[in-house]
């Protein structure tokens, strides 16, 4: 199975489309006068789809079992067509297209059984998926082509050369990925004006995201959100509670950290742990969709 780990919970919502074709107006009307020989046929076809919707992951090796907190299943008689619409919905990590067809593709199975003793011509004439929304594509907000971004390492160990950084260059190797420009990079240790002086030189050369790392816990000289949080403008709580949030689900040392975020200026300030994982993990909380923000900024419409 691909690995999920690292994403975030979002509702997911599918729609998928199946059609089935009988040959006579006959097979039509035995539908609505309930007169199948094997039953009423919308009915059983509609439980039929609902299993075929559970099992989906039992059935295709790749598919990963997912809590399944709504399905839908709806039917339209056009002619001699009846089209099949399943809409499914959970709130996980990984969508539910394949749920959404597999059970449409059931319901249309379930339906040609029925049917094919009264209609020798029936058949299943596609399956398709109509729609789909969830997921980080969904929360992606581009709205300009390139974040210009300064990473800020704040570690007395690694200022000193003692230590290698290793969650610097994490942040950098997110950023990259996501076409952020990294306008600079350095390291500084865990000095209270020293921290403060980056901030503002980095504010004032108007960077659209400034992001410290390092700091964040409980030792004494972990002094960053002190530092940074009589400059800032305003707080994002948020943003804060988001990364604590998805690292509690990793670890219960989560809890601990004193991550802070906020603007200063037309800058996006984010202070994340100084461990090379909690560093990752905070950008994996928080990227793509708190790209969005620099729209707000520009106070720019998330349609336009």
């Amino acid at each position: 199975m691909v690995d999920i780990t690292a994403k975030s919970n979002t509702l997911r919502v599918a729609t998928a489309l199946a059609i089935v074709k009988v040959s006579e107006q006959a097979t039509i009307d035995a539908i609505h006068n309930n007169a199948v020989p094997k039953g009423d046929v919308f009915s059983m076809s509609r439980a039929a789809g609902l299993l075929g919707v559970k099992k989906t992951p039992e059935l295709l090796p790749d598919c990963h079992p997912m809590p399944i907190e709504y399905t839908g299943i709806d039917y339209e008689v056009n002619g001699l067509e009846i089209s099949i619409l399943v809409t499914v919905k959970t709130i996980y990590k990984t969508g539910v297209e394949v749920e959404a067809m597999h059970g449409a593709s059931i319901v249309a199975l379930n339906i040609y059984d029925m049917l094919k003793p009264l209609d020798k011509g029936v058949e299943i004439a596609g399956i398709r998926l109509l729609s789909k929304k969830g997921g980080k594509s969904d929360f992606t907000d581009k709205f300009k082509d390139t974040i210009r971004a300064a990473v800020v390492v704040c570690s007395d160990s690694v200022s000193s050369g003692k230590k290698q950084d290793k969650a610097g260059a994490a942040i950098a190797d997110k950023l990259v990925k996501m076409n952020a420009e990294i306008a600079n990079q350095e390291v500084i240790p865990d000095e209270p004006e020293v921290i403060g002086a980056t901030l503002k030189k980095y504010a004032e050369q108007q960077l659209d995201l400034i992001i410290f790392t390092g700091g964040t816990g409980l030792s004494p000289r972990d002094v960053t959100p002190e530092s940074l949080r009589p400059l800032l403008d305003r707080e994002i709580p948020g943003i804060a509670e988001a990364m604590r949030s998805y690292g509690q689900d990793r670890t219960p040392y989560s809890m601990l950290s004193r991550s802070l975020a906020g603007v200063k200026d037309q800058s996006l300030v984010l202070a994340l742990p100084g461990s090379t994982n909690g560093a990752a993990e905070s950008m994996d909380a928080l990227f793509p969709p708190l790209l969005h923000v620099f729209r707000v900024f520009k106070g720019i419409r998330h349609d336009s």
